[in-house]
């Protein structure tokens, strides 16, 4: 996966290598992959990460919570040069059974260039994604609990989003929302944290990096303490949990 003849630190993409065979959440890799980012969701050194004091006082600050929680289904994902990427969603379609309001911190684990797979927002968007969702659950009201708050029930999509062509999307909802902006992104370095509400609509950017870096980043959702939680989300990741 990683260029033979580099150090290491620098994420590198062997570029004699099949990225679709490097795939990472979302996507289809080889059962080898999937077992190796089981084990990296697990590992203690993430674990930690996930609960840096630095990055939980910002929250509680920005939030003027007394203290948050944070779910343990944290995501931490690799984006190879020409592999797929993360198609357009709103994460609220995801975590449905617990209350819409959370924050999401995007955290790129090193640099990442705008054309790097790294995150882009969908401008003015949260009342579209709020718009969504209410048709979303008014055609799945007839369903069973566990079907209505699937992401991937008969309404969605067959991966859970809504679709993977930016330019196309953005289009279609200007004409259901004149609010509705421009595709953002961002030229992230290493320290920077992106937070987003449940209903912004995002994506990322397909990884097209002049330098062949692999992007890595971690995403983590928190609630306020006491907030009702989707307990789906209160367990690790691992690559078969079917959310």
């Amino acid at each position: 996966m990683l260029h033979p003849d580099l150090p290491t630190r620098l994420g590198i993409f062997n570029p004699s290598a099949d990225p679709t065979a490097y795939q990472g959440i979302g996507g289809l890799p080889e059962p080898s992959i999937n077992e190796l980012l089981n084990t990296a969701h697990a590992d203690p050194a993430y674990r930690s990460f996930l609960a840096h004091p630095s990055l939980r006082a910002f929250i509680r600050r920005f939030t003027g919570w007394s203290q948050e929680r944070i779910l343990d289904r944290a995501m931490l994902r690799h984006n190879c040069p020409g592999s797929h990427s993360t198609g357009i969603h709103y994460d609220q379609y995801f975590l449905r059974d617990g209350e819409d309001e959370f924050l999401t911190a995007w955290v790129p684990i090193g640099d990442c260039s705008p054309g790097g797979g790294g995150l882009m927002y969908l401008e003015n968007s949260t009342s579209l994604g709020q718009e969504l969702e209410r048709e979303f659950l008014a055609k799945a009201e007839h369903l069973p609990k566990e079907e209505r708050i699937n992401a991937f029930n008969m309404f969605m999509a067959n991966d859970g989003f809504m679709s993977h062509n930016a330019v196309e999307f953005g289009l279609q909802m200007r004409e259901k929302r004149r609010d509705v902006g421009r595709w953002l992104v961002g030229d992230y370095e290493a320290g920077d944290v992106v937070f987003h509400n449940p209903w912004m609509v995002h994506a990322a950017t397909k990884n097209e990096d002049a330098e062949g870096r692999i992007r890595l980043a971690s995403d983590l959702r928190f609630h306020e303490e006491g907030a009702k939680l989707d307990k789906r989300w209160m367990k690790v990741w691992t690559h078969d949990d079917g959310l």
